[in-house]
């Protein structure tokens, strides 16, 4: 006879689910929006798996969390990766979801100005999580997934990874610029670990360099370029710990990262999903 699966906190099921935010569930059991077996939910009330669940009169499919996918995205410099809302209410409409899968938005499927988010195939879930994300100005590989505790998980993860930039400057970094930038100190003391920093070649005013870093966020190499009184013109992330950003994948497209790449990305953090 199988085990029954254990009971879990009604607000950090949905969560878990991609639904929403911890604190959006509470708020939509407080509202009476929610319920279990047909009944009004209660504010910290256990569900086990068998538990029928409700949102608006809705059922809630109870999906696996290792099922849930993550995705690599090629987000183009400001283009926006999440709605301006999260939760049910802000998922977006017209979404042809078959077209969606093959890692693109269907013509005309979707909203002008919608983000990639609202543009992922919707059984992926309903309210996506950026991992570590990119500054809105850039751009490059980012990682979203609808699954709350994976999200931390690997939040926690690429910290403690290397992560490559490709940085466009306008002008030449001289020698010093770059020992500086190789010592990485930051504002207010703190320091940025950096590996590497190297030309790769430009044409005209500006030149490109590659940058390898351990847990860097886009924020900590902005302002690490930008302190050396330079100006940075692009700034896109190439790689987090073993996956890189594919020359194939274009720009504003995805693609669903397969299991052994997330265990990969968790590292010695946790195996499996």
């Amino acid at each position: 006879m199988p085990a029954a699966s254990p009971a879990e906190r009604l607000q950090k099921v949905l969560s878990q689910l991609g639904l929403g935010s911890r604190r959006e569930a509470e708020g939509w059991i407080r509202a009476g929006r929610v319920t279990v077996n047909g009944k009004a939910a209660v504010l910290g009330m256990r569900v086990a798996g068998d538990d029928q669940l409700k949102l608006d009169g809705r059922l809630i499919r109870r999906q696996i969390a290792r099922d849930v996918p993550v995705f690599l995205v090629h987000r183009s410099p400001g283009e926006p990766l999440l709605p301006p809302r999260s939760g049910p209410e802000a998922r977006g409409s017209g979404i042809d979801t078959e077209a969606a899968s093959a890692g693109a938005a269907p013509p005309g499927g979707t909203p002008p100005g919608a983000s990639i988010a609202e543009r992922l195939p919707r059984r992926a879930g309903r309210r996506f999580i950026s991992i570590s994300p990119m500054p809105t100005v850039d751009g490059g590989l980012e990682l979203l997934t609808a699954d709350g505790a994976l999200a931390t998980r690997l939040q926690r993860a690429v910290h403690a990874q290397q992560m490559e930039f490709s940085l466009r400057i306008r002008g030449e970094l001289s020698p010093e610029q770059q020992q500086a930038i190789r010592i990485g100190l930051l504002d207010r003391g703190s320091t940025l670990k950096v590996l590497e920093i190297e030309p790769t070649g430009g044409e005209g005013s500006n030149r490109w360099y590659r940058l390898l870093a351990a847990g860097a966020s886009g924020n900590d190499v902005r302002q690490l370029i930008e302190r050396q009184a330079v100006t940075l013109v692009r700034m896109l992330r190439t790689r987090v710990g073993t996956l890189a950003l594919p020359r194939t994948l274009a720009r504003s497209h995805w693609r669903e990262l397969e299991g052994a790449e997330v265990t990969a990305l968790l590292g010695s953090r946790g195996s499996g999903r």
